[in-house]
């Protein structure tokens, strides 16, 4: 059981990107001191309550200032960029961090940014990111000559060609064939669980998505491992939830509830960004429950891990019992703003420290067994 921090991030629209870039920095490097296997970076162009348009570029500031933590994007969304951009500067990503990427992709998920590039059609969007993904593993497997056809993009390298000079050649990652692929996943019964499982990638399932849906998603998983004749690994799905550790169950319900509580933003963003996306259904506790009661509240009570070491522990043992073997476990990163800093500083240190030591045991208990 492997923990790792997922950065979306979702800040207040009022703070100044150099604060949230600062803040990001310093929780990323605290993730590295207190132990954590990984850390995830999100990719949203146009919206400023999200504001990281390059995750590689974030990511990159942080290898000299981390040791051991992989570095993930979570998710570079594919339909946005030319894929020979994000295969050449992917490998070298790779190279920076000696190793250490985790290459997330996906097909987008916010409004303004579809706007922006013109990528609102569903259908047209999914073609173009398989497309995109399958020209990059192309491009990470062969020598030049290039000559890649696609229904969006080609990609051409046949007479500016010179071995000697090095001219016409694209660079390869560190790691070998490539690092491994992730995709995010957001709706019960996932079409691209189905796909990430004939094509040997993890899944990372959303912080939003009620139990009931991320279960479908493991289900769709290992239903699609199976049917291409391999075994269904938990270790290749990663589950990212809200977390939140405090010294009792009292502090951490006050953490979660109060007013000025990150997890109440946080909610009530994401709750009101897929309400006006008509995707609500999406994170919905109850399938039947009507719009009105699914409030940030509702929300939270379904989504939200929290209380004291010994509960959260028990919680997280009841909620993999739930929905299946997911082999790593990501807290989703929140706000800092007023007592929040503290709040999470706390519950980061008590999680890696007195909660997954506990839960690891137990897991391999189960493996064991």
């Amino acid at each position: 059981m492997r923990l790792g921090m997922f950065m979306m991030p979702v800040h207040p629209p009022g703070r100044s990107l150099s604060d949230t870039l600062a803040e990001d920095t310093t929780k990323a490097i605290l993730c590295d001191r207190l132990g954590y296997d990984e850390l995830w970076m999100g990719e949203h162009f146009s919206a400023t309550t999200e504001p990281f348009p390059s995750p590689l570029m974030f990511l990159a500031g942080l290898v000299p200032q981390t040791k051991n933590i992989a570095l993930g994007t979570a998710v570079i969304n594919l339909p946005n960029h030319h894929p020979a951009i994000v295969a050449a500067e992917a490998a070298q990503f790779d190279h920076m961090s000696g190793g250490r990427f985790m290459f997330g992709v996906g097909s987008g998920g916010l409004a303004p940014d579809f706007e922006l590039f013109d990528v609102f059609d569903g259908a047209v969007r999914q073609r173009k990111f398989l497309e995109s993904i399958d020209l990059i593993l192309k491009i990470w497997a062969q020598d030049p000559p290039y000559d890649l056809q696609g229904e969006f993009w080609n990609i051409r390298i046949k007479k500016a060609i010179v071995p000697e000079l090095g001219f016409g050649g694209m660079p390869k990652p560190l790691q070998q064939p490539h690092p491994p692929v992730h995709v995010s996943i957001g709706s019960p019964d996932s079409p691209t669980a189905r796909i990430a499982a004939q094509r040997g990638w993890g899944i990372i399932s959303g912080p939003t998505a009620p139990a009931w849906s991320i279960a479908s998603q493991w289900k769709t998983y290992a239903e699609a491992c199976a049917a291409a004749g391999k075994p269904a690994d938990g270790g290749n799905w990663r589950v990212s939830r809200c977390v939140l550790v405090a010294p009792s169950d009292s502090e951490a319900q006050d953490r979660v509830y109060g007013e000025r509580t990150a997890n109440r933003h946080y909610f009530s963003y994401m709750r009101q960004a897929l309400f006006l996306a008509r995707r609500l259904y999406m994170i919905k506790p109850d399938k039947s429950m009507s719009d009105e009661v699914c409030t940030p509240d509702a929300i939270m009570d379904e989504c939200v891990i929290h209380g004291s070491p010994r509960t959260v522990i028990d919680k997280l043992v009841a909620y993999r019992e739930r929905v299946g073997p997911f082999g790593t476990l990501l807290q989703i990163g929140i706000d800092w703003s007023g007592p929040n800093q503290a709040w999470e500083r706390e519950g980061m240190r008590l999680l890696a420290e007195e909660v997954m030591p506990k839960l690891r045991q137990h897991t391999a208990a189960q493996a064991a067994e």
